[in-house]
């Protein structure tokens, strides 16, 4: 028990580095409307301790509770899911379930406020970090969700740690962000599919507005008075598109990068769609930190890029160790007998290089 409350305590004391909290999701239809979700898990601080977990029908789960122990609200998996977890195989960040419904874990610092713990209401607290599995393990719909979510206390693990927020979609195109500030819980349609981290979502919405002049293609000539203005390159229909790392600029340009994607005829085209869009979002570990700053000694910020294909039922992963798309079939699992796993995402953290031989 002292060894997984210690595992509690150096999740949620990484959480609350401001350095570490950057996520972006998007989300791409095929040209037959079938859901792709994608997004990016950054950590700048150290190497997570990643990896992926099977959880069959049936699996009792129970929630963490801030004096670190088990005893919050217990709940069973009626549908079998696949999910991404990082410290504990408990802490699901990114989700989908055999029905098809994903879910995702992002950063909110700041802005987010649950409702205090209560002794009391143990028996109903599920901790933020569980509320992928929580969902993922009792909801088929949105809608679903929504009826339970009353049922329900969310808690913080630890008041030191970042709140978060969540994305939540179905197969249909639904998509939901959930966010609870000031005790209360807000659930935003979303039909746009991107979300970052703080500020609140409608906020992001609204900001929007500030780049209403930003179109796709090019502004190749322009005349100013007598004097004739030509573009230096392709794309200058989105110049002002704000390059910088906060969560604000990079949900602009998830939004941009998104909605002049082409729509694909085929969801595995797709899925290396979303991969190549979200290249735009690796962060460099040194952007990181100050100059005075010590740099850990690994790749990249953005240490895992999921793409979710909810009508196949297939979730997708890379890591910043190995760049080779790596896939999880959920229509190949049998929820009913499979056994309860978990595996780290990457045998070796050594990118390999393949070495072309010329005669």
């Amino acid at each position: 028990m002292k060894k997984v409350f210690l595992l509690v305590i150096l999740m949620t004391s990484v959480l609350s580095l401001p350095r570490a909290e950057a996520c972006t999701g998007i989300t791409l239809q095929t040209a037959d409307s079938m859901m792709i979700t994608a997004r990016t898990i950054e950590w700048a601080s150290e190497p997570l301790n990643a990896m992926y977990v099977i959880v069959p029908r049936g699996k009792e789960q129970r929630s963490w509770l801030p004096d670190g122990t088990l005893k919050g609200k217990s709940f069973v998996a009626e549908y079998g899911y696949v999910g991404i977890a990082v410290e504990n195989d408990e802490f699901v960040m990114e989700g989908i379930n055999e029905a098809g419904l994903s879910v995702g874990l992002f950063y909110f610092p700041e802005y987010g406020e649950y409702m205090p713990y209560e002794v009391a209401d143990k028996a109903i607290s599920v901790g933020d970090m569980q509320f992928v599995a929580w969902v993922l393990s009792t909801s088929a719909t949105i809608d679903e969700m929504i009826a339970l979510i009353p049922t329900i206390r969310v808690i913080g693990i630890d008041s030191r740690a970042s709140t978060v927020h969540w994305r939540v979609t179905e197969p249909s195109g639904r998509q939901v962000v959930v966010e609870i500030v000031g005790g209360q819980v807000m659930i935003h349609e979303n039909p746009l599919g991107v979300l970052t981290n703080s500020p609140e979502f409608t906020w992001h919405l609204t900001n929007l507005n500030n780049y209403v002049n930003l179109m796709s293609g090019s502004i190749n000539h322009r005349q100013v008075g007598s004097l004739d203005l030509r573009a230096f390159g392709g794309g200058s229909g989105l110049h002002g598109l704000p390059g910088d790392m906060t969560p604000p600029s990079r949900f602009v340009r998830a939004a941009f990068f998104q909605s002049t994607a082409p729509r694909l005829e085929s969801s595995d085209k797709t899925v290396v769609q979303a991969f190549h869009i979200l290249n735009n979002f690796d962060i460099p570990v040194g952007l990181q930190f100050s100059d005075i700053d010590l740099v850990p000694n690994m790749p990249s910020a953005t240490q895992i890029t999921i793409v979710t294909d909810l009508s196949e039922r297939r979730l997708y992963y890379r890591t910043m160790y190995n760049s080779t798309i790596r896939c999880i079939d959920l229509k190949t699992i049998d929820f009913d007998r499979v056994e309860f796993q978990f595996k780290p995402l990457d045998v070796s953290r050594d990118e390999k290089i393949e070495q072309i031989e010329v005669y």
